[in-house]
């Protein structure tokens, strides 16, 4: 559908101008210097020529085939144009210009216009408010876009809605000697998304790496399911802008509070198998490797340098992003003992010293490249007068384009008295940055990628006999009554209706029927004052733990009757049990994606540790497993000074059936199961809050 976006056979301009400072001659001015391929049909009613090319009056004076069609005129005009274009058989058309809906309802209205237009012809509209798009594939050439970076051909698409981090991004490939293909900034994007680019980029065989940045997903399942599938294919690098934005969602629950407002976005990177950045540095120095390097078998990386101080900061910032520096093997040790000066530090990282020579980096690059103790290899190069950096240079590449395994490279030098070298590099597809830190966190974007596509396949488990439509009935019987929270009562019945374990308990209406069932459920037992909007029971008084008799059960319940004036009051007798560690289960409703669910250490402290994970729903049991994995205090989990481990499979299990419960339910806006008592031989829920749409 987009293919003639990005290779039209012609371009037209309408709102094309003899000004030279105007986006109307500007797009003339790039389609001409950037040697697009097709034909040029500048649209002026006022001008016979435009930058040398003959102008027309307008579209249906123009020659048939034309695929793109810019448009540079004020938005009053815009429908008209369209209609005009809908006749003459355009296929897409790019709005420069704004004045939509982003300036309000006189702008919205001219834009449903056009719109309405261009869906009769069946046009596809790109933007408006945009820059457009560039296609460096010598056989197309089509800058159709007012930008002024002039790229080389290369293998790294770029697509954002923001023309001005797009361009920010693309400037940064060029002042580096990188290449890019496709590069699509879409404006306001009221037609051509950025899902549809990124399925097209993901076909594109020119596109090996895709850069995006995003500041908010209109269309976030659409986004996900897309970016999944080509994720699967090629790597797609994404950055999120506006995680400083102060303050998070307004909520009464503890996992609300926890959730950051760009919670979503980072889970669907994540699920999606996005390789996500926080500093667009970062991300255009690994697009810059992911251009031209193999990704790595893992994690193992090894270091040759020609100075030591440099090898020092990339190792400390490779093993701090996860990376390994396996020692050499017995064999690569002596073969390289051999081969260097007897001066040279042969380990991990090997010295080649200073004065190290082509030969001797050569034989470095080679013994790594045959011991499978590596994955990959990083090479320090500082370019001394007293040696032949050229032929160093032309080892490294000679290397490099056998792509056994990824080659990054830190290049310390005077790029001005070192031109050939800095040439013969570039020119040779290695990835080279002036820093270590950077060279460093591009190998680890490698490696990062690498755990992404081997994680477990994320199946979602099914089980038997859960009772979904008893947890329906409970939740619309709160439904009809107006209310937005269940009680306890309730909320515990919908937690067994899906098996999720549950401290043994029950619901009382006075003291003495509390004492009652303390006796039967047997003591010690916790109480529990029940009321539909009672919240944060324990900072109220509204919990007794450890009762040890039907007495102290009775006393507590008297008293909390009188601390809490609800009309639906009612009192909740459960199992006391001591010494589970405490954890937290929850989930939150993120708009057009489901739930994100939490999981962390839990108990009144939750809000201070905030030791917490998020995943989308639906959670697979390779995910449940990850999210126990990635808290901070995953060692108590499996027991430490002395302290036995928890049943793991038991939380993953509970994970997985809260998320079905949640998948079915879409109605539940917020959960908190907290705390989840996790014990060696189980793991049971102990307190659960619910609020519905």
């Amino acid at each position: 559908m987009l293919d003639s976006l990005f290779r039209p056979r012609a371009v037209a301009v309408i709102g094309a101008s003899t000004k030279e400072l105007s986006i109307g001659n500007r797009v003339i001015k790039n389609l001409i210097d950037f040697g697009f391929t097709g034909a040029i049909y500048p649209i002026n009613p006022n001008a016979e020529e435009i930058r040398g090319l003959k102008a027309y009056k307008s579209i249906f004076d123009c020659p048939d085939g034309i695929d793109v069609v810019h448009m540079v005129i004020p938005a009053k005009f815009v429908p008209q144009a369209v209609e005009d274009c809908g006749k003459k058989g355009v296929k897409h058309i790019i709005i420069n210009s704004g004045g939509f809906a982003e300036t309000g309802p006189e702008g919205a209205a001219i834009q449903n216009d056009f719109l309405e237009r261009a869906r009769r012809y069946g046009i596809r509209v790109f933007g408006p408010n945009c820059q457009g798009v560039i296609n460096t594939d010598p056989a197309i050439r089509a800058y159709c876009n007012f930008t002024f970076t002039r790229p080389e051909p290369g293998f790294i698409s770029i697509v954002a809605l923001s023309g001005g981090v797009a361009e920010v991004i693309h400037q940064a490939f060029a002042q580096m000697g990188v290449g890019t293909r496709i590069y699509a900034s879409n404006g306001n994007a009221v037609d051509v998304t950025i899902p549809e680019i990124l399925e097209y980029l993901g076909g594109d065989e020119g596109t090996r790496v895709i850069v995006t940045y995003v500041e908010g997903l209109r269309d976030p399942a659409n986004f996900l399911r897309v970016a999944t599938q080509v994720a699967a294919r090629k790597p797609i690098l994404a950055m999120k802008a506006g995680r400083t934005k102060e303050g998070a969602r307004a909520a009464a629950s503890h996992t609300g509070g926890l959730a950051k407002e760009d919670i979503a976005t980072d889970l669907i990177f994540d699920k999606a198998g996005i390789l996500s950045f926080r500093d667009e540095g970062h991300l255009i120095q690994a697009a810059v490797a992911f251009a031209s390097q193999p990704i790595p078998r893992g994690n193992r990386i090894g270091i040759i340098t020609n100075t030591g101080g440099p090898a020092v900061i990339a190792t400390d910032v490779l093993v701090a992003a996860g990376c390994t520096l396996p020692p050499l093997s017995a064999p690569t040790h002596e073969r390289l003992k051999a081969a260097l000066y007897p001066e040279a530090s042969v380990g991990n990282p090997v010295d080649v010293l200073a004065t190290g020579t082509a030969q001797h980096y050569r034989a470095c690059l080679d013994a790594m490249m045959e011991d499978e103790a590596f994955d990959g290899v990083f090479v320090n190069f500082v370019t001394p007068f007293f040696v032949d950096n050229e032929a160093i240079a032309r080892e490294i590449v000679a290397v490099n384009r056998a792509h056994q395994k990824p080659i990054v490279c830190n290049l310390m030098t005077d790029p001005r008295q070192w031109a050939e070298v800095v040439r013969i590099l570039r020119e040779g597809e290695v990835p080279c940055f002036p820093l270590p830190g950077e060279a460093a966190r591009a190998m680890a974007a490698l490696v990062r990628y690498r755990a992404l596509r081997d994680r477990a396949p994320r199946t979602i488990r099914s089980f038997p006999n859960l009772k979904g439509e008893k947890a329906g009935r409970i939740l619309e019987k709160a439904r009809k009554a107006g209310r937005s929270r269940l009680t306890a009562e309730e909320a515990y019945r919908l937690l067994e209706a899906y098996r999720i374990p549950v401290a043994r308990w029950k619901a009382v209406g006075t003291p003495e029927e509390a004492a009652e069932a303390a006796a039967a459920i047997g003591f010690p037992v916790a109480l529990k004052a029940d009321a539909s909007e009672l919240l944060h029971k324990t900072d109220r008084g509204g919990v007794a733990l450890d009762l040890g008799s039907a007495s102290a059960v009775k006393r507590a319940a008297q008293e909390m009757k009188k601390a809490f004036d609800y009309p639906d009051l009612r009192f909740l007798v459960q199992k006391f049990l001591p010494g589970g560690l405490e954890l937290i289960l929850g989930a939150r409703a993120e708009e057009g994606l489901g739930h994100a669910v939490v999981f962390g250490l839990g108990g009144v402290l939750v809000e201070v540790l905030k030791d917490v994970v998020f995943a989308l729903t639906p959670v697979s049991t390779a995910e449940a497993r990850e999210m126990l994995d990635a808290i901070q205090a995953k060692a108590l989990l499996d027991g430490v000074r002395g302290r036995p481990g928890v049943d793991r499979e038991a939380l993953v299990e509970m994970i997985e059936k809260l998320s079905r419960l949640l998948v079915e339910h879409p109605e539940i806006q917020e959960m908190d199961v907290n705390p989840v008592l996790a014990f060696p031989e189980r793991a049971v829920a102990v307190d659960v809050r619910i609020a519905i749409r």
